[in-house]
């Protein structure tokens, strides 16, 4: 039988949705200030389904756009849970709408602007953005890199080597 949309959640339901190990989310709750699942007798966890999105958004940046916790903070921070929670969705309008009103920049970083502590990689591009081209602009081709320069299309390439090698790291963890 299957829960409503509305319905709160376990632990154990919200890990195998998110396809994380529950400890992770424990520790989640320590970083991120703004989780805060409804705790019964025994110290279980129950999870509101605005929680369930704003794990989603945070799992999101991590994992997918290779954001570290202190990046995902700030963002949190300076743009809110709806906006984090609005990026895992995909609901592009809210986002930008969100963005819009907070003042602030949408959450990809363009290259040299980035703080270290911010991002780590970025992710491999969806297919439907590689072939729409969002956010990206024609008129950046080289990036300079001290003395050297990597062209836009290198630089694409070193991202998805870097992604995937911190997926792997992340599967690797996961076994041991």
């Amino acid at each position: 039988m299957e829960k409503s949309p509305d319905a709160f959640r376990t632990i154990s339901e919200v890990a195998d949705e998110l396809d994380l190990p529950q400890h992770v989310l424990r520790f989640w709750e320590t970083r991120f200030q703004q989780i805060k699942p409804m705790k019964r007798g025994g110290g279980r966890r129950y999870y509101r389904p605005e929680d369930v999105d704003l794990l989603k958004g945070i799992r999101h940046l991590l994992y997918d756009h290779g954001y570290t916790i202190k990046g995902v903070q700030k963002l949190l921070k300076a743009n809110g849970n709806k906006f984090v929670a609005a990026i895992a969705s995909g609901d592009l309008a809210t986002v930008e709408a969100l963005a819009a009103s907070s003042h602030e920049e949408p959450p990809a970083p363009k290259v040299g602007v980035a703080e270290e502590d911010q991002i780590v990689g970025r992710p491999k591009a969806p297919a439907s953005r590689r072939f729409f081209s969002f956010g990206a602009s024609s008129d950046d081709a080289e990036i300079s890199l001290g003395k050297t320069s990597v062209s836009k299309e290198d630089r694409a390439l070193l991202q998805e080597a870097l992604y995937d090698l911190l997926e792997c790291k992340r599967l690797l963890d996961q076994v041991r």
